[in-house]
């Protein structure tokens, strides 16, 4: 049995496998960047070793130093986790040439599905359902669009290395094919070092279902149920659940010997997950799914199915990869009931998602919930890694249950300092057709306005705010200071003053228009003749309202702080820390409003800056691969000439 592991990763999922570590009385060693250094994966390993640097590239993907690292230790096993070095099969070589146990596949499994033309090549062999598609070594313009134009349009142009929505566009007709040919191309040589793309039938109504797996050594494939990922953004993931809504037992019964079926052809040891795009648009059929790829490694959502078999996913990799067989049977696998899981970023849905850095001044998640996270109240989200602060997963006897669940946790937690989408996730969990179950991947997108727009705040969030600053533990000043103090007073937000004043123990009033209306203290501020459903912490110079589907802050300015707007108005800067993908303009030229300006790349997502309004390009001053800090100056705009 293994017996001590080093995990080669960071944040939440190392903190995962840490407590699954502790259980099963297998000792633990961290590995940390500079940035990391108080982390909460780190505070809870047997072991931590500095690997130094900021950025992924100077630490966490430093597969040598990792190797050093474990044998210093006298780790006998890696666990990657997800993302960095988990599906890097250079890496699992290494780790097995080293003398210890990759917690994972075979390299040879990697790379036999690391490619996508490949798999689905292989995929084919094995007589898994393939989506109808251009999968050849021929990377000619020429080539690509005549494929497309015998698949049919609309079709979608991928990446053949990595994931992650990277590399793929969607082509309606045969005029947008050669413009989203080099976009998809040039994204995916900067990702993934590969410019190679495969062309493949668009399902008008897909459905994202995967299918997890395991094998041990000793030949054993069982498959553990499916998940259903089709609530996505920009191909990204934000709900998923288990088992999906609308599935049969016949189609159930296909999508699992076909999951089983992939991983056999590989010879597929560990965890791992069979992704397939089902045509949602009558109902799922066993004749109306298709591979799309498999991920060899565990995933993000792992969760879920833990929560509906009542497994724990990492027991059985560190016991696999300790030569046991599996666990269980697939007759002994049984599902029970239902599970969600939602991912909760630090990122503005109002402002197309921009990923959020800054202090933690306030986490609270309420114990129904199971919360995957790595970060605690004061810890800093950093530009450098991915904005996820924690998954949440509920669970029940029964979809409606599992959902209401999940809901009111949301609905219930807190968290200040950093903008997030706790908000967006209650409203999509409200949005009918996810109520539903009718659930599809552009499902999100067809409804992002409504799920993103917010209400400005009202007369009695900046009453609540003007009271928490003047008053913060609730209740009138004391006997001493009531003497002198005014009996009308005032408190300056970002958007203007709230007058108040003070008529004794836990009661004020507050001017609103011309009326003065009465407040009273009871665990917090709330008007007299109705409840308000915020909940206010008090945090530095901000109070953050958290509502049932709402988090709205106000600050306190300070008074000697002074900014000319008139002297930025005209100026692009950087939202956040980031790497400058590309830039589009130079001195002199003429732009219009939406004109894209530059691509910057942050928390492994690209951000397209655009034009505000028509104007000239008065001066550059990045170049693509320069690295910026947050707020610098990226372009200058003046006046178009008449």
């Amino acid at each position: 049995m293994i017996r001590k592991i080093l995990i080669a990763n960071r944040g939440e999922i190392a903190c995962r496998i840490i407590r699954t570590c502790r259980q099963m009385g297998v000792a633990s060693v961290a590995v940390y960047s500079d940035i990391d250094a108080g982390a909460m994966h780190v505070q809870m390993a047997d072991q931590a070793v500095a690997l130094g640097g900021a950025t992924p590239a100077e630490s966490y993907l430093r597969g040598d130093a990792i190797l050093a690292a474990a044998l210093s230790t006298g780790a006998d096993a890696i666990h990657p986790g997800y993302g960095f070095l988990s599906e890097n099969p250079d890496f699992a070589d290494a780790v097995a040439q080293a003398g210890l146990i990759f917690i994972g596949p075979s390299a040879d499994a990697i790379r036999a599905m690391g490619l996508k033309d490949a798999a689905k090549a292989l995929m084919q062999t094995a007589s898994v359902p393939v989506v109808p598609g251009y999968h050849g070594a021929d990377q000619s313009d020429a080539t690509l669009s005549a494929a497309a134009t015998e698949i049919g349009y609309p079709v979608l142009i991928k990446a053949v290395a990595g994931g992650g929505g990277k590399g793929m566009r969607l082509v309606e007709t045969a005029d947008d094919f050669a413009d989203a040919l080099a976009s998809a191309r040039a994204e995916a040589a900067s990702s993934f070092g590969n410019p190679d793309v495969l062309v493949e039938k668009y399902i008008t109504h897909p459905r994202h279902i995967e299918v997890q797996v395991f094998g041990d050594s000793h030949g054993n494939v069982v498959h553990l149920y499916e998940r259903d990922c089709s609530l996505q953004r920009r191909h990204q993931k934000v709900i998923e659940e288990a088992p999906a809504p609308g599935m049969t037992d016949a189609v159930r019964d296909a999508m699992g010997k076909a999951a089983v079926e992939a991983a056999r052809a590989v010879n597929y040891t560990g965890a791992g997950t069979v992704e397939f795009i089902a045509d949602g648009s009558d109902g799922l059929r066993a004749d109306g799914f298709w591979f799309m790829e498999m991920n060899t490694r565990l995933q993000v959502e792992h969760p879920v199915t833990e929560a509906v078999l009542g497994l724990d996913l990492v027991d059985w990799q560190i016991r696999v990869a300790s030569g046991q067989p599996l666990p269980l049977s697939q007759d002994e696998i049984q599902l029970n009931g239902h599970a969600f899981e939602a991912r909760l970023y630090a990122e503005d849905p109002a402002t197309g998602f921009l990923p959020a850095t800054g202090p933690l001044d306030h986490l609270q998640v309420p114990g129904h919930l199971r919360c995957d996270s790595g970060v605690r109240s004061g810890d800093m989200v950093s530009p450098y890694y991915d904005p996820m602060i924690a998954k949440l997963i509920a669970h029940g006897p029964d979809r409606a249950t599992a959902m209401a669940r999940l809901r009111a946790g949301l609905a219930q937690t807190q968290i200040a300092g950093v903008t997030t989408n706790r908000g967006f996730l209650v409203r999509l969990l409200d949005q009918k057709d996810v109520a539903s179950g009718a659930v599809e991947t552009g499902l999100i997108g067809a409804h992002l306005d409504d799920l993103t727009d917010l209400p400005e705040p009202n007369e009695t969030q900046r009453a609540i705010a003007a009271l928490t600053f003047a008053l913060p533990e609730g209740g009138a000043p004391d006997a001493g200071q009531t003497l002198w103090a005014p009996l009308e007073q005032q408190i300056t937000l970002q958007d203007g003053p709230v007058r108040y004043r003070i008529l004794g123990p836990a009661k004020a009033q507050v001017l609103q228009d011309t009326t003065w209306s009465d407040y009273i203290y009871t665990t917090r501020w709330a008007p007299t003749e109705a409840h308000a459903p915020e909940i206010p912490v008090l945090h530095g110079d901000t109070v953050t309202l958290f509502g049932d589907t709402t988090t709205t802050r106000f600050h306190r300015p300070d008074p000697l702080a002074t900014q000319s707007q008139d002297a930025v108005t005209d100026q692009i800067i950087a939202p956040m820390p980031g790497l400058v993908r590309a830039v589009f303009v130079t001195p002199g030229q003429s732009v219009a409003l939406g004109d894209k300006l530059a691509v910057l790349e942050a928390m492994k997502m690209e951000h397209v800056l655009t034009a505000g309004r028509d104007a000239r390009i008065e001066q550059v001053f990045v170049r693509e691969n320069d690295q910026v800090e947050a707020g610098a100056p990226l372009i200058q705009l003046e006046e178009a000439p008449e």
